[in-house]
């Protein structure tokens, strides 16, 4: 399974050393899985027109209707915003090397589809595709809330580099007499992106959307005293 790691401030435990300390450091890493509980979906109407004022015109009335029919399918099992807005000109090139000319105008409305209910999104990436969404950007499934997953990695993490360290200052016959510094980084989770392109038609079956499993990675390095 691909996932991201981007790494988030450290969580730190320190105590200042005595002179001449001898000193034992391991690393312990540990990775949890998670059922996601969320869905991000990226949705773009895009237009054409001979001026402007025509491109935006047409934008504005079809992403009222993709918002109206995505609300209707969603009710109160996610939420939709607008996440950019553009409107410039389209240009013809030359091939004799003439200036370039301008063709026409475009107009984007990016909306950023946030599903809590997840076997909404396979009919929310439908019903945005019937109702003139031009493209589907991608999907992400994510959880709500972290803190507990989170919490489980670091502890399992912590764990695993506290014992390697106890058995690194065991086999050199070495006494640990207390920690002196855990020091830890985890990684947000991020599970595989599906990724659309542009909708060349309306669909009549379903899209299949099977949630991918989130996994959250945290890293901990523990330095023991040792006699």
């Amino acid at each position: 399974m691909l996932f991201l790691c981007a790494l988030l401030p450290a969580a730190a435990f320190t105590q200042d050393a005595p002179k001449n300390a001898h000193l034992v450091r391991a690393l312990g890493e540990a990775t949890v899985t998670a059922k996601p509980d969320r869905a991000e979906i990226s949705i773009s109407i895009g237009t054409q027109a001979p001026t402007a004022q025509a491109a935006a015109a047409q934008n504005a009335a079809d992403t009222t209707q993709v918002l109206d029919s995505l609300k209707r399918v969603l009710g109160s099992g996610g939420q939709v915003k607008t996440s950019g807005y553009s409107v410039g000109p389209d240009y013809q090139f030359s091939k004799n090397g003439a200036p370039r000319k301008v063709s026409g105008y475009h107009a984007a409305n990016r909306l950023s589809v946030t599903v809590d209910e997840l076997p909404l999104v396979g009919k929310v990436i439908d019903v945005a595709s019937q109702s003139g969404a031009t493209t589907i950007g991608g999907l992400s499934f994510t959880l709500r809330n972290d803190d507990a997953v989170r919490a489980q990695a670091l502890a399992e993490a912590a764990t695993k580099a506290r014992s390697a360290a106890e058995a690194i200052a065991k086999a050199l016959d070495l006494h640990v007499t207390g920690i002196l510094e855990a020091t830890s980084t985890d990684a947000a989770p991020v599970a595989p992106m599906p990724r659309f392109g542009s909708v060349a038609e309306s669909v009549e079956v379903q899209t299949p959307i099977e949630a991918a499993t989130i996994e959250i990675h945290a890293s901990v390095i523990v330095t023991l005293e040792v006699h």
